[in-house]
């Protein structure tokens, strides 16, 4: 996150500030700027960089600055995400479906637009933790721990994360929490790819933790953080696409995640069937015929959106 602040200081950020808080007779600094930045690439700083009287290392402007890079990054990926899936791999027979509510998409967007920039507030503490070097986080894979971990570094990710989204899901299942924060998201019984923020924020921010907490616990090349986080975005999308391309027992994958939404007690995992396996939550779908069934109540009464 501290190169894309430098990248985003120089070519928006300096400039923002110095229009909105100028610094009067600003006398130019004698600190070295985009230092994270020069590691891969030279930038040069911009003629703004001391014009406001909020400094690069100024901790509110990096707060402030770290919500709105946050919320627009959530905000983009969620409804371009979202739509491509939609209008490419979405089975929009399921539109038809008697548990498929009046306007459902557009209730949807309205809850996911609500939660976005509530979870991005939630979520700006940690990066700024990160950018001012207080996490595990490391430049190149020269820096590892040892030979190897550039590539164990995905798979511990997957099983940390998935091991403790199994067990924040579970918890939020428990009936005072339920009905507080996670309700909202089972509202939508047979979900579309625009129910995969459309949850209460404190519900999806706390499902969020685990991806937020490894590179304080675990060493994590950033370039690797930065794909990861695009990585979990867009496969909560795609377990809501109701497109069930995957019917791997290993995979909870959209057939998977549809049968917690209609069934509500099975399959809390994110990426893998482990801990709903091992913790006797698993239902697989093929157990009960559930995508012929599925597909049979779709060819019901049509509701338009």
């Amino acid at each position: 996150m501290d190169v894309v602040m430098d990248v985003l200081d120089t070519f928006v950020f300096d400039h923002f500030y110095a229009w909105i808080l100028p610094e009067r007779n600003s006398v130019p600094s004698q600190k070295t700027y985009n230092q994270h930045v020069n590691l891969y690439i030279p930038l040069h700083p911009s003629s703004y960089v001391d014009a406001s009287i909020w400094k690069r290392d100024d901790l509110a402007r990096q707060a402030t600055s770290l919500f709105l890079v946050s919320w627009i990054f959530a905000l983009a990926m969620y409804l371009i995400g979202s739509t491509i899936i939609y209008h490419t791999l979405f089975d929009k027979r399921l539109m038809r479906h008697p548990h498929f509510l009046p306007n459902q998409i557009r209730q949807e967007i309205r809850q996911g637009l609500g939660a976005i920039p509530v979870i991005a507030v939630l979520t700006t503490p940690f990066f700024l933790a990160e950018i001012r070097g207080w996490s595990k986080l490391y430049d190149f894979a020269s820096e590892a721990p040892f030979r190897g971990y550039t590539w164990l570094q995905y798979a511990l990710f997957v099983c940390f994360t998935d091991c403790g989204i199994y067990w924040i899901h579970r918890g939020l299942h428990y009936p005072p929490v339920y009905r507080w924060l996670h309700k909202p998201h089972h509202k939508w019984i047979v979900p579309s790819p625009f129910a995969s923020y459309a949850f209460h924020p404190i519900d999806g921010w706390s499902q969020s933790l685990p991806y937020h907490i490894f590179p304080f616990l675990f060493p994590l090349q950033k370039s690797a953080y930065l794909g990861l986080f695009m990585f979990v975005t867009l496969w909560t999308v795609l377990i809501h696409d109701a497109e069930y391309l995957s019917q791997s027992v290993i995979v909870n994958g959209a057939a998977c995640h549809t049968m917690h939404h209609l069934y509500f007690n099975y399959n809390y995992g994110q990426f893998m069937t482990f801990w709903d396996r091992l913790n006797g939550t698993y239902r697989t779908p093929k157990e009960d015929g559930f995508l012929q069934n599925e597909n049979r109540k779709a060819q019901g009464g049509v509701k338009s959106e």
